[in-house]
């Protein structure tokens, strides 16, 4: 019997952390349609990258309510299929503890959602395990009116900033036929390779397990500990993954960038603390649930995707969207030559 979710629980926790972060006055932010055509036309004129699969969304500027709704329906489609098997490994007790874990798994994906519709500006957002349901752009008004007085940027600068990152990410995915499919096909394995039997995520570890499981959670996040060994290897391709997708839009929005910003480097270096300068209980919500990761994964995918470009040009780093396996391994992202070289051998030379 699994653990049932209580997502309505969830929202109302989500709800209630986001509004004790500041926001910001979203009227600058609530007319998206010039700086979102303008960033399609200026990120497919350089990448190259023509949507095929799916046209880009049309931008919608929503509050941190309307972003909370569409982040739980995401994790709905993702933890609901885990659940369903959670309370296995307890045998006749299962139904009895599930309804209590069922509540603390609510209230933990209600307190991240919450954070996290506090923080983001911007997002492509679509069912990670639904390939074929539509996609949205989505901006935070309130999120992007505070960053705009923190970071002491102008509103205009800021919105067409993030609508080159956001828009990168909807070109990405709908140019690549495999993309959507692929992520969601290695997202559903690893889901399968979670280990829940005995209920082995609630077992107080040995003493000489400690250092191993802080290791790993300092390295990869509090995820990674539910995931078999097995599974490392997927999990390391996704890593890689995420990092080229996010590397490579970071790339865009410098390349891009210096032709409507008015002052690029400032607003670079602006964005650039706010993601690091956190301190404190966030900071600590930040590792565990892998935004620490995140940030290494714009700072190591993007130093690739500039070191593939100045070797190659953006037709060289478009080789990764070729084919799942013309993607960068860990070990490649900070070898951005060998993979040219082995990508080169796979035919996909530009």
């Amino acid at each position: 019997m699994g653990w049932v979710i209580d997502w309505t629980l969830a929202s109302q926790i989500a709800r209630g952390v986001s509004r004790l972060q500041p926001a910001g006055d979203p009227a600058p932010f609530e007319l998206l349609d010039g700086p979102a055509e303008e960033s399609e036309r200026l990120v497919s004129a350089y990448t190259g990258l023509v949507p095929s699969t799916a046209p880009v969304p049309a931008s919608e500027a929503i509050g941190r309510d309307e972003w909370v709704d569409a982040n739980l329906h995401s994790l709905k489609g993702v933890l609901e299929p885990v659940s369903d098997r959670l309370g296995e490994g307890f045998g006749p007790l299962g139904g009895v503890v599930g309804s209590g874990l069922g509540a603390l798994l609510a209230a933990e994906a209600g307190a991240i959602s919450g954070f996290l519709a506090g923080r983001v500006l911007g997002q492509y957002e679509f069912p990670i395990l639904d390939p074929d349901a539509p996609a949205r752009l989505l901006f935070v008004a309130p999120n992007l009116g505070h960053a705009a007085t923190q970071l002491e940027a102008e509103p205009d600068q800021l919105l067409r900033w993030v609508a080159l990152h956001e828009t990168t990410h909807a070109l990405q995915f709908g140019s690549v036929p495999w993309l959507r499919g692929h992520l969601a096909a290695c997202v559903t394995e690893l889901l399968g390779g979670m280990s829940f039997q005995g209920g082995s995520l609630l077992k107080i570890p040995d003493l000489a397990d400690l250092k191993g499981l802080a290791d790993r959670v300092r390295e990869d996040g509090i995820a990674t500990l539910a995931l078999g060994p097995e599974r490392k290897e997927l999990f390391d391709g996704m890593q890689a993954l995420m990092a080229v997708l996010e590397g490579y839009a970071e790339h865009v929005m410098d390349a891009v960038g210096g032709d409507v910003l008015d002052d690029l480097p400032a607003l670079r270096g602006a964005l650039n603390r706010r993601r690091r300068e956190r301190s404190g209980f966030l900071r600590v919500l930040e590792r565990l649930i892998g935004m620490d990761l995140k940030l290494r994964q714009y700072e190591q995918g993007k130093r690739f995707c500039d070191a593939v470009v100045a070797r190659g040009g953006i037709e060289a780093l478009n080789r990764a969207w070729g084919s799942p396996e013309a993607m960068p391994t860990l070990a490649e992202l900070d070898e951005p030559v060998a993979w040219l070289e082995r990508t080169e051998r796979l035919g996909l030379a530009a």
